[in-house]
């Protein structure tokens, strides 16, 4: 029985980055073997265990084969006859078919120090076209490290494409397809993860309506980058940098244009409603995918708020106050938060503009707190009752947005 350490802890050691979980796998053994060594079963399609002490996790070394279309049709075999190196085959990148003896000494039977070097994302063998899941996680490997130079290999991206042809990405599930997306949303670039899904054809087939955004013009003094599609990756990439980690702004910034893919021709390049025509589309992706219903709700406000937010200054106390009041600002404050950040990655999310100020984000902060400072305590202890508890309150809360702007 041998044990090796595979993975992404192998891959990021080599790239010198912080290593997260560590994952082993172990050639030559029975389960009945792992159990008497104290290793508690924990798999349900194949033998995972977790070790005794570190509660780390241990795959016996297995190989798969596809048995029907889609990402569920595999049957793993698990014996201790299997090699490391099939084992190492199964997988997806051969960044990730790396494994490291007991030793720090690597074994690396597919080049993938050689690609991690290169700063290359490449399949390990034919068996990858076997998997769409992994369509969606060579996107999300892509967003989390272009920023590192890494670009997918020329005969992977064919390969990609090819899955897309066969309609195997027609085979995967809402929660798998939301899974892989929300994690990419999650990486540092995530224009890259978008990018590669329109360039293999997957974004068409699975989020038509931001594969609808290219090509359509913006009006280039607002939009100097003046193609949709190229501003919503970048208002993505804006949102990455200003919310680090944080999916649902991340789904925001991807959708909170979807409204400028429905403008009639003859209007281009203005989108004049465009902030109400895209929370149609905008609820097909979330119903389509079973988006989580506060990132749904939250992108809603975004898509139909955002402009109003670009015009804070301009607005009326009593409009200020409405808008708060239609997030849902005063009962979950977080909102308007995240509306802030969704909105200043949209103003900054444009060719030439990454490094303006944009001061509606503090003042809508500002004025949020200062009318949230406001409670229906208030008008209690003032001796009010019933429906004239929320009049007052209402006039209370904007009255203190306008002390809060000065005017």
């Amino acid at each position: 029985m041998e044990t090796y350490l595979v993975g992404g802890a192998v891959r990021d050691r080599l790239l010198g980055r912080p290593a997260g979980d560590r994952d082993w796998v172990v050639v030559g053994a029975t389960p009945a073997q792992m159990i008497h060594a104290g290793f508690r079963p924990v798999g349900k399609d194949f033998p995972v265990f977790l070790h005794p002490q570190t509660r780390e996790e241990h795959a016996l070394a297995r190989t798969e084969r596809k048995t029907a279309p889609g990402y569920t049709g595999f049957v793993f075999h698990a014996e201790p006859t299997v090699t490391l190196e099939q084992d190492l085959e199964r997988r997806d990148f051969t960044i990730n078919a790396i494994a490291q003896r007991a030793d720090g000494s690597l074994v690396d039977p597919f080049g993938g120090a050689r690609d991690l070097e290169a700063r290359v994302l490449r399949h390990v063998s034919p068996a990858f076209a076997e998997d769409p899941v992994r369509i969606l996680r060579a996107a999300r490997f892509l967003a989390r490290f272009a920023p590192l130079g890494f670009t997918i290999a020329p005969e992977t991206l064919a390969l990609m494409r090819g899955m897309v042809a066969a309609g195997e990405v027609d085979h995967l599930v809402a929660e798998r397809v939301w899974q892989e997306l929300k994690k990419a949303l999650e990486m540092p670039q995530p224009s890259a993860a978008i990018a590669l899904l329109r360039d293999c054809g997957a974004l068409a087939r699975l989020l038509p309506e931001v594969d609808a955004l290219y090509g359509v013009p913006q009006r280039p003094e607002y939009h100097p980058e003046v193609d949709t599609g190229i501003h919503t990756q970048m208002v993505l990439d804006m949102a990455a940098r200003l919310a680090p980690g944080d999916a649902l702004v991340g789904f925001c910034a991807l959708t909170h244009d979807l409204g400028k893919a429905l403008t009639p021709k003859a209007e281009l390049p203005k989108h004049v409603g465009h902030e109400h025509s895209g929370v149609r589309p905008l609820r097909a992706v979330c119903g389509r995918w079973k988006v989580p219903a506060e990132f749904a709700a939250v992108a809603e406000i975004v898509c139909r708020e955002h402009l109003n937010v670009h015009r804070l200054a301009e607005l009326r106390p009593e409009t200020v106050h409405d808008l708060i009041a239609r997030c849902d600002g005063f009962r979950k404050p977080e909102r308007i938060a995240q509306l802030a950040l969704a909105c200043e990655a949209d103003k900054r999310g444009r060719l030439g503009l990454t490094e303006t100020e944009y001061p509606s984000a503090p003042l809508l902060l500002k004025l949020h707190a200062a009318a949230a400072a406001v409670s229906a305590g208030h008008a209690v202890a003032a001796g009010l009752e019933g429906p004239a508890i929320g009049e007052w309150l209402r006039k209370a809360r904007i009255a203190a947005i306008r002390d809060a702007r000065g005017s």
